[in-house]
């Protein structure tokens, strides 16, 4: 049996896969917010009730919103504050006895639809969230490849390529929370399409808002769209040039647009080098599970 758990900000989140992927236990709790402590615990508990559930002892795989460092052992980069510096794993083996996995969520999100997903069969999967933020992650043969700075793949807070002048005037008044100007997240996450139409009307609508509107034809909502998709499909382009995938996955709130399937493929092709890119561009094929998912096999057959 394996057991993966997504940490997230609000909730944590659990399931047990038996050795098809299965699922045979799934439960969530709420998030000890800045409380390392209760945090471990929090996990720890989760594993032992998946395990009370089923009568089995499983492997224990991790998603966490940030990476450990290779050079500290310790958490960083995490946008849930309380876990950076922190030695997440070595803690975690310690009250579980036994070993640990852990892997930054969009990895996750790549091994999942990389084993038995929208990228299943894909040598190299490169998986993108785009919700509340922007996050991404690499998958070579269904295991994660984190590089060795811990940060493979990882392009959100990457400048996006070939700006124009709206984007030079968007990025120098939307600057990202890391500190610089004109990342790729502040562009393509859902913040970033909300932002965007913000920018341009002055009316601060939620996505799911704006695209009522683009239903309705409303052309400041459908100008938004139509910006967004170009961003995205020039982030991704970029993504190409430099690994060239065999499929690229999206996850997140606004991987739920379905036009967004229809376009990207012919703007990707304006940007990628040589004009030429067929590389397909899916939908996650567990949605909002892919990260427990993902976490759960990080343990592959070949490792048990």
């Amino acid at each position: 049996m394996r057991i993966g758990i997504d940490l997230g900000g609000t909730k944590i989140e659990v399931i047990a896969l038996d050795s098809d992927g299965g699922e045979l236990f799934r439960k969530r709790v709420p998030t000890p917010r800045h409380d390392y402590q209760q945090t471990l615990e929090a996990i720890t508990g989760l594993v032992l009730d998946a395990e009370a559930a089923t009568g089995k002892k499983g492997s224990v795989g991790l998603g966490i919103p940030g990476t450990i460092s290779p050079f500290t052992g310790k958490v960083k980069n995490a946008n849930s504050t309380w876990l950076n510096g922190q030695p997440l794993d070595k803690d975690l083996e310690a009250m579980l006895d036994r070993p640990v996995r852990i892997a930054n969520d969009a990895n996750c999100l790549a091994v999942s639809e990389a084993t038995d997903g929208a990228g299943a069969g894909g040598k190299l999967v490169f998986a993108v969230i785009i919700g509340t933020g922007c996050g991404s992650g690499i998958a070579i043969n269904s295991h994660v490849h984190a590089g060795g700075n811990g940060i493979a793949g990882e392009f959100g807070h990457n400048p996006l390529p070939w700006i124009d002048e709206e984007e030079w005037n968007y990025q120098n008044a939307t600057p990202c929370y890391c500190g610089k100007k004109g990342c790729i997240e502040t562009y393509v996450s859902g913040t970033g399409f909300a932002n965007s139409y913000k920018f341009n009307t002055g009316k601060e609508l939620k996505g799911a808002e704006i695209m009522a509107l683009v239903a309705q034809g409303d052309a400041a909502a459908i100008k938004a769209i139509e910006d967004y998709e170009r961003r995205l499909a020039k982030a991704l382009a970029h993504a190409v040039n430099l690994m060239d995938p065999d499929v690229i996955v999206l996850g997140g709130g606004m991987s739920n647009v379905e036009r967004i399937y229809d376009n990207l493929p012919r703007l990707m092709k304006e940007y990628v080098f040589g004009g030429e890119c067929e590389t397909p561009v899916r939908k996650a094929l567990h949605g909002d599970s892919s990260g427990v998912r993902g976490a759960a096999w990080l343990w592959q057959r070949d490792d048990l």
